[in-house]
């Protein structure tokens, strides 16, 4: 695996780590910037102190292996990677790689693209910083995030307005983490509380991210009762609606356009400075004028108004103020807590100076499963072949230099050819049937059993010594060959030939196998990580380079891991065949020369 790292890190830039950082004592950051321009969240004001939803996953946030379980060691910066912000977790699933953080931003600065925050983690001993409540300003007087595994929904403000019942049903998944769905009878109730006092001075805002799938009647999505004085934000059939009552007349209006269901939608009014405003989705949906009174009131989510079957669909995020929230407020909060966000962007990945490149790094983390499984199978292909290219060089060496010296001694004969046989012993015998591993290992350094050559003039004797009757090397008595003995002694050598390029040859298509298997199990590994990579950013919505780099990035990993099999192999397979070539073709011309030799010598 190393060694894989080694030739992949020789590939990468060298990467360079950012010139601040807010602690040392964390190894890694993610860049969130903000997008006001009219390309993106579309917002001319600078709203001040807006919670904004950031959505963690695999598709923007690959790195949850690098912080603790439970996320306590999350830390957020302001721009100037000084001021600590404050923030919570509604969710944090690191099994799942999925997580969502709030944010307190202090300034949104209206029209550019400049603001930007830091996310930190990557610290074992870091204790948790979160702040639920600190994430609010104090004039959010109430925000359920309805996602509470038990009991009644509970107020994540510092103000603990709790709901003191709820009969709506639990959704796992909702619109971020968990909700509510509401069947018609369905409600949550909020008693009453100082701190949910309304003031005509101020004004208030109520909201909440609705989803529906049939036209409603008259259906209630939060009411403030405070016995003659109502405030109720619903929906008739397809639109929302505000109504106001305390006052003759009562305020009434309506979105003037129909809302898609089976969407989540984002509802909110706000009543203040004689006026009340509907907006839907962020944007203005209608306003009146109107009398407004202070109210101590109860709050009910679901239900019905007078004449009404209740609301019959999913809630999510109710969130009341005591004061009048201007429009770019509302916009912002809505264009930072979807999906889709337009208003957040995922930036660089940073790490600590002096820790592994970043860029290494984020290759390494994206990796997936399956990208590990191909990396491991090339590697272990890689190491099997270059055992085999050393065993064959060590053996093909001692080859080479044995041949060099029987031939050096065979030329020197001028009678019986038969003079430099020697019997073999049972070591040696046995030496034969090795493979060349074993032969590029054993044997005594000027020993002749690993010459080719000697090998195939020992069987050449053998055959001559059956012909001329086991006559000793060194007799003076001629004896005469027929042609079709010197035929049988060239055939039985030429098997021997055949044996011995067999030998010389094998485990070469180990070599083989991992030049052109290990490209296309590379690729392999890039096409399905890809498509893990593409499949992800589906499900979670994010589409930004962001999201597709790093996961592009490491399934590429792969092919390069396929490709550093598949070069070595190449080089070491083409100078070892060369090399095979060259003492098959000396054994070759040995075998002529040494029939040849026996035709003058026994003729």
């Amino acid at each position: 695996m190393r060694l894989l790292c080694v030739l992949v890190a020789l590939a990468m830039p060298a990467v360079a780590t950012a010139g601040s950082w807010w602690n040392q004592d964390w190894q890694y950051r993610k860049e969130i910037g903000f997008d006001l321009t009219p390309q993106g969240a579309d917002i001319a004001g600078s709203p001040t102190d807006v919670p904004v939803l950031v959505r963690l996953s695999i598709a923007n946030f690959n790195y949850f292996n690098d912080a603790k379980p439970d996320g306590s060691d999350f830390r957020v910066v302001a721009g100037d990677d000084k001021t600590p912000l404050k923030f919570h977790f509604e969710r944090y699933d690191a099994q799942n790689q999925m997580a969502f953080l709030w944010v307190r931003v202090p300034r949104l600065s209206g029209g550019v693209k400049s603001d930007r925050l830091f996310v930190y983690y990557g610290n074992p001993k870091a204790a948790t910083a979160a702040d639920v409540a600190g994430t609010y300003d104090n004039d959010q007087v109430l925000a359920l995030h309805l996602s509470d595994a038990d009991g009644p929904p509970q107020d994540a403000t510092a103000n603990k307005v709790n709901a003191s019942e709820s009969t709506a049903e639990r959704l796992a998944a909702a619109f971020s983490g968990g909700g509510l769905r509401f069947a018609g009878a369905q409600r949550v109730t909020v008693p009453a509380a100082p701190a949910l006092e309304l003031t005509a001075a101020k004004g208030y805002t109520a909201s909440v991210w609705v989803k529906y799938d049939q036209p409603q009647n008259d259906a209630v999505l939060i009411e403030l009762d405070d016995g003659a004085k109502e405030f109720v934000l619903g929906i008739q059939g397809v639109r929302p609606f505000v109504r106001l009552n305390g006052r003759a007349p009562a305020a009434f209006i309506a979105a003037a356009a129909d809302v898609a269901p089976g969407q989540w939608h984002h509802v909110a009014a706000v009543v203040g400075a004689g006026q009340i405003s509907l907006f839907v989705d962020g944007v203005p949906a209608g306003s009146a004028p109107v009398g407004v009174d202070d109210l101590r009131p109860a709050l009910v989510i679901g239900g019905a108004a007078a004449g009404g079957r209740g609301f019959v669909g999913e809630l999510d995020e109710v969130g009341l103020s005591r004061v009048a929230r201007g429009a770019d407020w509302i916009k912002a909060a809505v264009r930072g807590q979807g999906p889709d966000s337009a208003l957040v962007l995922f930036g660089a990945d940073g790490q600590r100076e002096g820790g592994q490149g970043s860029y290494f790094g984020t290759i390494l983390k994206n990796l997936t499963v399956d990208g590990w499984v191909v990396i491991v199978i090339c590697l272990m292909m890689l190491v099997l072949a270059l055992l085999v290219m050393a065993a064959k060089m060590l053996f093909l060496s001692r080859v080479e230099g044995a041949n060099k010296r029987f031939m050096t001694e065979f030329r020197k004969l001028a009678g019986d050819p038969r003079v430099l046989d020697k019997p073999l012993s049972e070591e040696e015998e046995e030496f034969e049937q090795r493979s060349p591993t074993m032969a590029a290992l054993a044997g005594g350094k000027d020993s002749l059993e690993v010459s080719t050559l000697f090998q195939l003039y020992h069987h050449g004797v053998a055959e001559l010594n059956k012909r001329i009757g086991g006559q000793a090397a060194g007799a003076q008595r001629a004896t005469v060959l027929s042609a079709q003995s010197i035929a049988a002694i060239r055939s039985a050598m030429d098997g021997t030939l055949t044996r011995q390029q067999q030998r010389l040859s094998s485990q070469m298509v180990l070599l083989t196998i991992a030049i052109s298997g290990g490209p296309f199990l590379g690729l392999l590994g890039t096409v399905i990580g890809v498509m893990i990579t593409f499949a992800a950013i589906a499900a979670s919505g994010d589409v930004n380079v962001n999201a597709i780099a790093p996961g592009t990035a490491a399934a590429l990993a792969a092919t390069v891991a396929g490709l550093s099999v598949a070069i070595p192999s190449l080089f070491g397979y083409n100078w070892l065949n060369t090399r095979i070539k060259s003492i098959n073709v000396e054994n070759r011309v040995f075998v002529d020369e040494f029939v040849t030799r026996l035709a003058e010598q026994y003729s």
